[in-house]
């Protein structure tokens, strides 16, 4: 036992020790204080080794003395450690930081947008069924979309299809210019280019200058479909909307045909397909009707074979026009036709 004080030599150490643990910034350095101080060959141990020469008295006061200072040593020693691996923990955490609603670096898997899905398997049956896939230009000629369609300029079908009419010195004051109202366009240039017979079907992106609600766009998709030949009749027509039908929705689903009218379509029908968001119960989609418009259709006006180049008493066919948007609405059963042009990723990412 040294021969200073005891208690003053413990006051001393732990000043000391307080001080270190105030300086240290590592779990090594916190580990040699311990070690120094309360470890078996530690400066607090050596004092402990004196106590059989201290009188009872001594040895009951200068006890309570060192293990006071041993039990604030290891408290300190704890506390500090624990602050320690905090701040180790903390700066991993903040050079570990991954954010995962960050996309991933690179180039992403990308996939195909809903309605370009939908229009893809059409694309297939109609090829299978011996059908050509045909196009046509999105800012179209007033012929093409109305007059060759026998719907002309003082016909009042062309009041169901508001229109965005182009303006451009470019053309002639007669030529003028819109963006296509529908796909059927197509019929024309197609009969002027390939003739009789023909089965074809014309995808596209067509404009209407709608009021937008929940089944309703003013940008939106549509496929046009005609067969021309000889003696084809309703029954034709018939058979092929079974057979996409069937096609599209992989299951059997509830139609109805009534008579509709359609310049460019004598007898011209209406077929309808039980809404299969509500199940024909009602809702926004159908109007609360439980049925959705989706497929215009009917034999081929003689107006518009001759003006495809055809003679009427000797060609005929049928026409159909369906909604591929709402196509794709009824095949993933959604409910917003405005979510498909919106460009949020996190309504794409799901298809």
């Amino acid at each position: 036992m040294p021969d200073l004080n005891p208690e003053a030599v413990i006051s001393e150490l732990l000043s000391t020790w307080r001080a270190a643990l105030d300086q240290a910034t590592t779990l090594d350095a916190l580990e040699s204080i311990r070690v120094d101080a309360l470890g078996r060959k530690g400066k607090l141990a050596e004092i402990s080794k004196g106590f059989g020469k201290l009188s009872p008295e001594e040895r009951s006061r200068i006890g309570k003395v060192l293990n006071g200072a041993k039990q604030e040593l290891e408290s300190s020693l704890d506390t500090r450690k624990a602050a320690l691996e905090a701040v180790a923990l903390n700066a991993r955490l903040e050079s570990e930081w991954l954010d995962l609603t960050v996309p991933a670096a690179g180039i992403r898997p990308g996939h195909l947008h809903p309605v370009t899905q939908v229009q893809r398997e059409i694309e297939e049956l109609f090829v299978s069924l011996g059908f050509a896939i045909m196009d046509g230009p999105e800012v179209e000629k007033e012929y093409y979309n109305f007059d060759a369609l026998n719907i002309p300029g003082d016909h009042p079908a062309r009041d169901m299809q508001d229109t965005f009419w182009l303006h451009s010195d470019r053309w002639a004051p007669d030529d003028r210019r819109l963006l296509r109202t529908h796909t059927s366009p197509v019929q024309i240039r197609a009969l002027e280019k390939l003739g009789a017979p023909l089965k074809m079907i014309a995808p596209g992106r067509v404009f209407r200058n709608e009021a937008v609600d929940p089944s309703h766009e003013h940008t939106f998709y549509q496929l046009e479909g005609m067969m021309v030949d000889r003696d084809v009749s309703v029954a034709h027509l018939i058979y092929f909307m079974k057979t996409l039908l069937s096609a599209i929705f992989h299951r059997d689903v509830t139609v109805r045909l009534r008579p509709g009218f359609f310049p460019f379509v004598e007898p011209g029908f209406e077929l309808d397909i039980q809404c299969l968001i509500c199940g024909g119960k009602g809702c926004p989609v159908c109007k609360q009707s439980g049925w959705v418009e989706l497929l215009p259709c009917g034999l081929v006006h003689p107006a518009v074979l001759r003006s495809g180049g055809l003679d009427p008493d000797e060609w005929n066919g049928f026409a159909f026009g369906l909604g591929l948007t709402r196509l794709a609405m009824m095949r993933y059963a959604i409910d917003d036709i405005r979510q498909f042009a919106a460009g949020d990723l996190r309504f794409l990412n799901q298809f």
